[in-house]
């Protein structure tokens, strides 16, 4: 199994620098396509702008209903829309995550809080 785990600051630096090259950012779209599992950590953390928010919607359009995607956020799902930018991308992206999803929600606990505060 092809796994990857990208932080999607990260996932953003690399289209942008995949931009710059002819043909680029369709290879970059090809490559995490391919993955069989593929987490995006921080998902939403950061608002994309229109052209990253095409960039998501090719990724999404290409893994849906082939492969699992996981996405690690600290926002409710219900929050995902507006922090996509709303408008028709919004709408296209949350088709392609919300149809046959395994939510988890993990509550209100903080393990970063917890283990640091020694009480763990």
């Amino acid at each position: 199994m092809r796994a990857c785990y990208i932080r999607c600051p990260d996932l953003e630096e690399a289209w942008r620098e995949a931009r710059e090259r002819t043909g680029g950012e369709r290879k970059l779209t090809r490559k995490y396509a391919a993955f069989q599992v593929l987490v995006l950590d921080e998902w939403l953390l950061d608002r994309p702008g229109e052209l990253f928010r095409g960039f998501l919607l090719e990724l999404m359009d290409a893994r849906c209903g082939s492969c699992s995607t996981v996405l690690c956020t600290q926002f409710r799902q219900k929050d995902w829309h507006a922090r996509l930018g709303g408008g028709v991308h919004a709408d296209a992206i949350m088709d392609r995550i919300v149809h046959g999803t395994a939510w988890v929600e993990m509550g209100e606990l903080n393990m970063r809080r917890k283990l640091g505060s020694g009480s763990g």
